[in-house]
């Protein structure tokens, strides 16, 4: 499918940009235009003032909000901190954005899902979260689905790349560290490599701006717009791809003795929020709408340990 940069004086104004997606963001976006990529002291989504005044000052084509507040289990104490930042902040962004025509691309996640389900989730799926993590993440959804902005939003799972804090890096770390490791065996879902999910995401703002032809985005995404599931392709557990990334590793450092990875299971693993049983994720809409394929998880996991 076609693809364009944005009209001349068109901004992206990206939040997070020093977390492991919003990071890659910021190097994919900017191919498409300027970027705007706010700190926290500027732009705080805890703050709503401060979220408001920064979209009014940068009045962007697009807002690219892959920034969240991520602590499942602490998330269960912090409930108002959550809610602000995940549902809150988002809905003053659609507000915002409507009001001048804007874009919104927002990151949502698995956990708006309780796990029942017996097969991938599709985006008509009954939401269910068991979590205030999860909630929150719903709570914004709705919210900017509600605001009157064209949106559209990515439900993705176990995301995770070469920087930051994510699971595969602090597996390989405690790995080296420890005899054995246990690991839960029996949540299902996806590694999703946060480069892949950047690519996807500068890839379908370069498409909408090829079909808008410059003008105003609301209508466009009004038709194209809402949920979309992007998460890597294939499935395992967590403690498949602990084992797998242990494995893989191992190859690399063959002088390094690293840990057994065993398994445990999740009412063993007790945490204090709740995680979905099943994030299993069908991205089929996505490659029907912007023809793009997810990343095999295996595949990913090979690019990011290269990087190591």
């Amino acid at each position: 499918m076609k693809r364009s940069a944005l009209p001349e004086g068109g901004r992206i104004l990206l939040t997070g940009a020093t977390g492991q997606v919003g990071g890659e963001l910021l190097k994919t976006l900017k191919r498409l235009g300027e970027v705007i990529a706010p700190a926290r002291a500027e732009m705080d989504l805890a703050n709503a003032a401060s979220v408001r005044e920064m979209i009014r000052a940068v009045r962007p084509r697009w807002i690219v909000n892959p920034a969240a507040y991520t602590a499942v289990d602490r998330a269960e104490s912090e409930p108002e901190l959550a809610y602000a930042i995940n549902a809150e902040a988002v809905r003053i962004m659609g507000q915002e954005a409507a009001a001048i025509g804007a874009g919104v691309i927002h990151f949502s996640t698995d956990y708006v899902f309780d796990g029942s389900c017996s097969a991938p989730y599709r985006e008509t799926d009954i939401t269910r979260p068991v979590s205030v993590y999860g909630a929150s993440k719903l709570a914004g959804e709705k919210a900017l689905a509600e605001s009157g902005a064209g949106q559209i939003v990515f439900r993705t799972s176990w995301v995770y790349g070469a920087r930051g804090k994510n699971f595969l890096l602090t597996i390989l770390k405690l790995a080296r560290e420890r005899e054995t490791l246990r690991v839960v065996v029996d949540q299902h879902g996806a590694p999703t490599w946060s480069r892949d999910l950047a690519r996807m995401t500068s890839e379908v703002v370069g498409q909408c701006e090829a079909e808008a032809r410059g003008c105003d985005l609301a209508t466009l995404l009004g038709d194209t717009g809402g949920v979309y599931h992007a998460a890597g392709a294939g499935e395992t557990t967590w403690h498949g791809f602990a084992a797998e990334a242990v494995r893989l590793q191992q190859k690399r450092e063959q002088n390094t003795r690293f840990a057994e990875i065993e398994t445990i299971t999740t009412a063993e693993y007790l945490t204090l929020a709740k995680r979905p049983t099943n994030s299993r994720m069908n991205c089929q809409r996505l490659m029907e709408r912007f023809e793009w394929k997810m990343m095999n998880w295996r595949d990913s996991l090979r690019e990011v340990l290269a990087e190591l």
